[in-house]
Protein backbone atom coordinates (compact mmCIF):
# COMPACT_ATOMS: atom_id res chain seq x y z
CA UNK A 1 0.00 0.00 0.00
CA UNK A 2 1.29 3.39 -0.96
CA UNK A 3 1.99 6.28 1.70
CA UNK A 4 0.40 8.92 -0.52
CA UNK A 5 -2.88 9.96 0.33
CA UNK A 6 -5.32 10.19 -2.20
CA UNK A 7 -7.64 12.47 -3.64
CA UNK A 8 -10.19 9.68 -5.08
CA UNK A 9 -12.02 7.99 -2.84
CA UNK A 10 -13.83 4.58 -4.30
CA UNK A 11 -17.45 5.59 -4.83
CA UNK A 12 -20.49 3.95 -6.93
CA UNK A 13 -21.83 6.93 -9.35
CA UNK A 14 -25.60 5.70 -10.42
CA UNK A 15 -27.38 7.23 -13.29
CA UNK A 16 -30.58 6.07 -15.40
CA UNK A 17 -28.71 3.99 -17.93
CA UNK A 18 -25.29 2.90 -15.83
CA UNK A 19 -24.11 2.21 -12.60
CA UNK A 20 -20.05 2.84 -12.36
CA UNK A 21 -18.95 0.46 -10.01
CA UNK A 22 -15.17 0.22 -8.17
CA UNK A 23 -13.90 -2.49 -10.18
CA UNK A 24 -13.01 -5.87 -7.98
CA UNK A 25 -11.29 -8.86 -8.60
CA UNK A 26 -14.78 -10.57 -8.63
CA UNK A 27 -15.74 -8.82 -11.35
CA UNK A 28 -13.29 -10.98 -13.77
CA UNK A 29 -15.75 -13.34 -15.40
CA UNK A 30 -18.36 -10.61 -16.18
CA UNK A 31 -15.46 -8.17 -17.65
CA UNK A 32 -14.38 -11.17 -20.01
CA UNK A 33 -18.07 -11.70 -21.04
CA UNK A 34 -18.82 -8.16 -22.46
CA UNK A 35 -15.00 -8.39 -24.50
CA UNK A 36 -16.40 -11.23 -25.38
CA UNK A 37 -19.16 -8.85 -27.20
CA UNK A 38 -17.52 -7.64 -30.26
CA UNK A 39 -14.17 -7.62 -31.25
CA UNK A 40 -13.04 -5.43 -29.16
CA UNK A 41 -9.58 -7.39 -28.30
CA UNK A 42 -8.41 -6.92 -32.04
CA UNK A 43 -8.68 -3.44 -32.15
CA UNK A 44 -5.15 -2.49 -32.18
CA UNK A 45 -5.01 1.06 -31.25
CA UNK A 46 -6.49 0.32 -28.09
CA UNK A 47 -5.96 -1.84 -25.02
CA UNK A 48 -8.64 -4.52 -23.92
CA UNK A 49 -8.12 -7.69 -21.74
CA UNK A 50 -8.82 -10.73 -22.70
CA UNK A 51 -8.52 -14.56 -21.66
CA UNK A 52 -5.24 -14.34 -21.20
CA UNK A 53 -4.18 -11.00 -20.22
CA UNK A 54 -7.30 -10.22 -17.63
CA UNK A 55 -5.58 -11.05 -14.42
CA UNK A 56 -2.80 -8.78 -14.89
CA UNK A 57 -5.18 -5.81 -16.46
CA UNK A 58 -7.36 -6.57 -12.85
CA UNK A 59 -4.05 -6.66 -10.80
CA UNK A 60 -2.40 -3.39 -12.52
CA UNK A 61 -5.32 -1.22 -11.93
CA UNK A 62 -5.91 -2.27 -8.34
CA UNK A 63 -2.43 -1.58 -7.72
CA UNK A 64 -2.47 2.18 -9.39
CA UNK A 65 -5.48 2.89 -6.89
CA UNK A 66 -3.31 1.46 -4.60
CA UNK A 67 -0.98 3.93 -5.24
CA UNK A 68 -3.16 6.54 -5.35
CA UNK A 69 -2.85 7.13 -9.74
CA UNK A 70 -6.26 5.58 -10.24
CA UNK A 71 -9.79 4.94 -9.63
CA UNK A 72 -11.47 2.19 -11.90
CA UNK A 73 -14.74 1.49 -12.65
CA UNK A 74 -16.80 -1.33 -14.07
CA UNK A 75 -19.47 0.01 -15.99
CA UNK A 76 -23.05 -1.78 -15.04
CA UNK A 77 -26.30 -1.54 -17.68
CA UNK A 78 -29.03 -1.06 -14.69
CA UNK A 79 -32.13 -2.61 -17.12
CA UNK A 80 -30.09 -5.89 -16.91
CA UNK A 81 -27.34 -5.53 -14.55
CA UNK A 82 -25.03 -6.96 -16.58
CA UNK A 83 -21.34 -5.22 -16.23
CA UNK A 84 -20.87 -3.38 -20.24
CA UNK A 85 -17.52 -2.01 -19.54
CA UNK A 86 -14.77 -0.60 -17.91
CA UNK A 87 -13.22 3.21 -17.62
CA UNK A 88 -10.95 5.01 -15.11
CA UNK A 89 -9.88 8.17 -13.59
CA UNK A 90 -5.89 7.78 -14.10
CA UNK A 91 -2.83 9.70 -14.38
CA UNK A 92 -4.24 11.18 -11.24
CA UNK A 93 -2.51 14.53 -9.68
CA UNK A 94 -3.15 14.87 -6.33
CA UNK A 95 -1.80 17.47 -5.19
CA UNK A 96 -3.22 19.77 -8.04
CA UNK A 97 -6.77 17.96 -7.97
CA UNK A 98 -6.09 17.39 -11.85
CA UNK A 99 -6.85 13.50 -13.50
CA UNK A 100 -7.35 12.02 -16.78
CA UNK A 101 -10.27 10.29 -17.85
CA UNK A 102 -9.64 6.47 -19.73
CA UNK A 103 -9.07 2.81 -20.08
CA UNK A 104 -12.49 2.71 -21.51
CA UNK A 105 -14.06 0.39 -23.43
CA UNK A 106 -18.27 -1.35 -23.77
CA UNK A 107 -19.55 -4.32 -25.04
CA UNK A 108 -20.51 -3.94 -28.58
CA UNK A 109 -23.72 -4.07 -27.91
CA UNK A 110 -24.06 -0.92 -25.91
CA UNK A 111 -21.91 1.25 -27.73
CA UNK A 112 -23.45 4.50 -29.69
CA UNK A 113 -26.48 3.82 -27.51
CA UNK A 114 -25.92 6.44 -25.13
CA UNK A 115 -23.93 4.61 -22.46
CA UNK A 116 -20.99 6.44 -22.74
CA UNK A 117 -22.55 9.59 -22.80
CA UNK A 118 -23.98 9.11 -19.32
CA UNK A 119 -20.98 7.08 -17.85
CA UNK A 120 -18.83 10.10 -19.15
CA UNK A 121 -21.11 12.75 -17.60
CA UNK A 122 -21.40 10.55 -14.22
CA UNK A 123 -17.50 11.33 -14.06
CA UNK A 124 -16.71 14.63 -15.20
CA UNK A 125 -19.89 15.42 -12.79
CA UNK A 126 -18.52 13.79 -9.80
CA UNK A 127 -14.81 15.04 -10.50
CA UNK A 128 -15.77 18.82 -10.80
CA UNK A 129 -18.69 18.88 -8.46
CA UNK A 130 -17.63 16.47 -5.68
CA UNK A 131 -13.64 16.68 -5.79
CA UNK A 132 -13.66 20.04 -7.27
CA UNK A 133 -10.83 19.06 -10.11
CA UNK A 134 -9.31 21.90 -11.82
CA UNK A 135 -9.58 20.09 -15.22
CA UNK A 136 -10.04 16.80 -16.40
CA UNK A 137 -7.69 15.22 -19.26
CA UNK A 138 -8.58 12.67 -21.88
CA UNK A 139 -5.48 10.95 -24.39
CA UNK A 140 -5.82 8.46 -27.81
CA UNK A 141 -4.07 7.80 -30.32
CA UNK A 142 -4.22 9.81 -33.35
CA UNK A 143 -5.34 7.66 -35.28
CA UNK A 144 -7.86 6.06 -32.97
CA UNK A 145 -10.61 8.97 -35.16
CA UNK A 146 -13.85 7.38 -33.77
CA UNK A 147 -12.51 8.25 -30.26
CA UNK A 148 -11.23 11.93 -31.17
CA UNK A 149 -14.28 12.82 -32.07
CA UNK A 150 -16.20 11.17 -29.74
CA UNK A 151 -14.02 13.64 -27.07
CA UNK A 152 -14.30 16.37 -28.99
CA UNK A 153 -18.71 15.93 -28.82
CA UNK A 154 -18.17 15.79 -25.11
CA UNK A 155 -17.00 19.50 -25.38
CA UNK A 156 -13.52 18.81 -24.80
CA UNK A 157 -10.51 20.99 -26.19
CA UNK A 158 -7.37 19.89 -27.74
CA UNK A 159 -4.23 20.83 -26.14
CA UNK A 160 -1.60 19.23 -28.15
CA UNK A 161 -0.25 16.16 -29.72
CA UNK A 162 2.72 14.11 -28.20
CA UNK A 163 4.47 12.70 -30.52
CA UNK A 164 6.38 9.27 -30.63
CA UNK A 165 4.48 9.32 -26.82
CA UNK A 166 4.46 4.97 -26.45
CA UNK A 167 5.74 2.42 -28.10
CA UNK A 168 2.88 0.04 -28.76
CA UNK A 169 3.50 -4.30 -27.93
CA UNK A 170 3.54 -4.37 -32.09
CA UNK A 171 6.46 -2.02 -31.87
CA UNK A 172 4.90 1.19 -33.25
CA UNK A 173 4.54 4.56 -31.80
CA UNK A 174 1.29 6.15 -30.55
CA UNK A 175 1.54 10.08 -31.15
CA UNK A 176 -1.20 11.14 -28.40
CA UNK A 177 -3.43 13.65 -28.29
CA UNK A 178 -4.13 15.53 -25.28
CA UNK A 179 -8.10 17.10 -24.98
CA UNK A 180 -9.21 18.60 -21.76
CA UNK A 181 -11.84 20.02 -20.23
CA UNK A 182 -11.08 23.04 -17.16
CA UNK A 183 -13.55 23.91 -14.22
CA UNK A 184 -14.55 26.83 -15.51
CA UNK A 185 -16.65 25.13 -18.56
CA UNK A 186 -18.35 22.54 -16.81
CA UNK A 187 -21.15 24.97 -16.73
CA UNK A 188 -21.97 24.93 -20.02
CA UNK A 189 -20.77 21.30 -20.42
CA UNK A 190 -23.11 20.34 -18.14
CA UNK A 191 -25.86 21.54 -20.02
CA UNK A 192 -24.47 20.52 -22.99
CA UNK A 193 -24.62 16.35 -21.81
CA UNK A 194 -27.41 17.04 -20.06
CA UNK A 195 -29.27 17.86 -23.48
CA UNK A 196 -27.86 14.80 -25.26
CA UNK A 197 -28.86 12.52 -22.77
CA UNK A 198 -32.61 13.85 -23.00
CA UNK A 199 -33.22 13.74 -26.69
CA UNK A 200 -35.41 10.75 -27.56
CA UNK A 201 -33.48 8.94 -29.88
CA UNK A 202 -29.63 8.48 -28.54
CA UNK A 203 -29.08 6.37 -31.37
CA UNK A 204 -28.62 9.17 -33.45
CA UNK A 205 -26.51 11.53 -30.65
CA UNK A 206 -24.67 9.46 -28.70
CA UNK A 207 -21.04 10.09 -27.94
Amino acid sequence: MSNQKSWLKPVTLKGNKVTLEPLLHSHKLALLAAVQDGVLNKLWYTSVPDQNTIDDYIEKALNTQNEAKSLPFVVRLNSSQKIVGCTRFCNVDNSNQRLEIGYTWYASSVQKTGVNTEAKFLLLQHAFENLQAIAVEFRTHWLNHNSRNAILRLGAKQDGVLRNHKRLEDGSYRDTVVYSIINLEWSAISNHLLACLSKHSENQYSI
